[in-house]
């Protein structure tokens, strides 16, 4: 008899509830976060295991004897239930909540009732939903150093933004002399003439030999040059700011500055984690063989697929799961093909940008990118296409254990690649 388990997990408890083939309840709990939850879960499921359900060969729990719905993919209490031997399917909340209207239309909500929702769903919906990935070690330690260089990256942006906003209320001069040095904002000698020139009065007092001293620490050409461009930018007449808002900003801008020093010393720190991590992983040569994946990016695409090499049944359902195929709506008299918005958002920038860097590295893909261009299909939505074209070029370069190879990818638009 097989079970079925649906775990509404919270931050230090879980509510399940264990049903039988037929839907009947055979019991339900409130757990705790931890090893003594864990330990009380399987000894609910035992009650109701019979001998049938053990393998004779390894004494081991057969597989699929006992399928889990959860809300979650990831944590130690997921990797328990992984390593028990039970089938885990991870349920999207949306999901659940679109079937929790199936059994109830007045809006109620409690966890036992979402832990009875998500053993319905795998009792009978499981075959429509994707079961927890059996990635290595390996690339989930790659997956969470990869996922963490990113959104250092995108904080830097953020607070690059913020401090370009900052300076533009209250010290636009200071972005003029930036500009006039040929320097870019985030670049570490801006961001440590701006801490010496915080303000308008701190900045006109900054002698040329501090600024050019900053500036061949930068490696920049010509610092005696661009230092009497800054210096004069620095000290040219202004509007200015009433002294309290002044001061107000000035340590605004100082707040980010630091932070964006300190993003500016970590993010290539964690890009060397993340290099030497993928190195080492045995699909890396097939990843950097596709043109446009270098390190960096090639770990993320990497990581975000995983390496399970039965997660995708083929080229289709890698697709579906990058973002990059197109949606379909259908009715009546009216179809319309929209753009995937509900996939990974790190998966789905990582293909963009991995499509964007192909066109001058694959003859290939700047022909076909061209052809949707001269259709006019817009720049991205060409991009999209592309990069749905090279992901079934890398699902096809996986299964056979192959590299990239130009002819082969794009021998069926060969005139066109011409």
């Amino acid at each position: 008899m097989v079970l079925f388990v649906g775990d509404d997990w919270a931050e230090d408890h879980h509510d399940v509830e264990v049903l039988d083939e037929s839907g009947r309840r055979l019991a339900k709990a409130r757990l705790p976060e931890g090893m003594v939850g864990m330990s009380r879960l399987h000894e609910l499921i035992a009650e109701h295991l019979d001998e049938a359900a053990n393998d004779p060969e390894t004494g081991m729990l057969a597989e699929d004897e006992v399928v889990v719905g959860i809300e979650t993919d990831r944590g130690p209490w997921v990797a328990a239930l992984i390593a028990a031997g039970y089938r885990v399917f991870a349920i999207n909340p949306m999901s659940v909540a679109r079937y929790r209207e199936r059994h109830s239309t007045s809006g109620a909500k409690s966890d036992p009732g979402d832990a009875h929702v998500l053993g319905e769903i795998v009792r009978l919906d499981r075959a429509h939903h994707r079961p927890v990935a059996g990635d290595s070690d390996q690339v989930e330690g790659l997956k969470l150093v990869a996922r963490t260089h990113q959104s250092l990256i995108w904080d830097r942006t953020r607070h690059l933004q913020r401090l370009r906003q900052a300076l533009r209320e209250y010290f636009p001069a200071a972005l003029e002399a930036v500009a006039a040095g040929k320097l870019e904002l985030a670049d570490g000698d801006a961001l440590e003439l701006l801490g010496r020139a915080g303000d308008p009065d701190r900045a006109a007092g900054l002698s040329r030999s501090k600024i050019a001293a900053v500036l061949k620490r930068g490696r920049r050409r010509d610092p005696e040059g661009k230092a009497e461009l800054i210096q004069a930018t620095l000290r040219a007449p202004a509007l200015r700011q009433p002294a309290a808002i002044e001061r107000a900003y000035a340590t605004i801008a100082s707040t980010q500055i630091q932070l964006l020093t300190g993003l500016n010393n970590q993010i290539p720190e964690l890009e060397a984690v993340v290099a030497e991590g993928f190195g080492q992983h045995p699909d890396a040569e097939i990843y950097t063989s596709q043109p446009g994946l270098g390190t960096v990016l090639g770990a993320r695409v990497l990581a975000e697929f995983g390496d399970d090499p039965h997660r995708y049944q083929d080229h289709k359902a890698r697709r579906n799961y990058a973002g990059t195929s197109p949606v379909t709506r259908a009715s009546g008299r009216k179809t319309v093909v929209l753009a995937r918005y509900a996939r990974n958002r790190r998966l789905g920038d990582a293909t963009h940008q991995w499509a964007f860097c192909a066109l001058t590295a694959s003859p290939g893909a700047r022909a076909y990118y061209d052809e949707l261009r001269a259709r006019g299909t817009s720049h991205h939505a060409a991009l999209r296409q592309l990069g749905n074209r090279l992901v079934g070029i890398l699902h096809g370069c996986l299964k056979t254990r192959t590299p990239y190879n130009e002819t082969t990818a794009w021998a069926h638009r060969q005139p066109a690649a011409a």
